[in-house]
């Protein structure tokens, strides 16, 4: 399972910064993949200097996040010619206090 996440979380954050597609957000099942990859603060930096030539923050600009976003979020993946792994983008973030992302009534 973990695997799948990071695979996912990987993909995700590549579409993100190629992209500069700021109006994405993460799975709630994906998004701890990219919490993970940031907490190797030196390898992620890394990763995101070489992939885009910039630090991808995690700062996402969603305020209610759908089942129709998610669906969007993947086709952008698929359409950037990664696999989806479907039964990990079924539902979104949601905000957990302390934890918030910005993104619910906690922040």
């Amino acid at each position: 399972m973990a695997d799948r996440v990071m695979d996912q979380a990987i993909a995700f954050v590549y579409v993100l910064g190629s992209q500069k597609a700021y109006d994405m957000a993460p799975s709630q099942r994906v998004d701890p993949g990219w919490h993970t990859f940031m907490l190797h603060t030196q390898e992620y930096a890394g990763w995101c200097h070489e992939q885009f030539g910039f630090f991808v923050h995690h700062a996402p600009k969603s305020k209610v996040r759908t089942r129709g976003l998610m669906v969007s979020v993947t086709d952008r993946i698929k359409a950037a010619g990664f696999d989806v792994d479907t039964r990990l983008w079924g539902t979104a973030a949601e905000c957990n206090q302390p934890a918030c992302c910005g993104d619910g009534p906690c922040c």
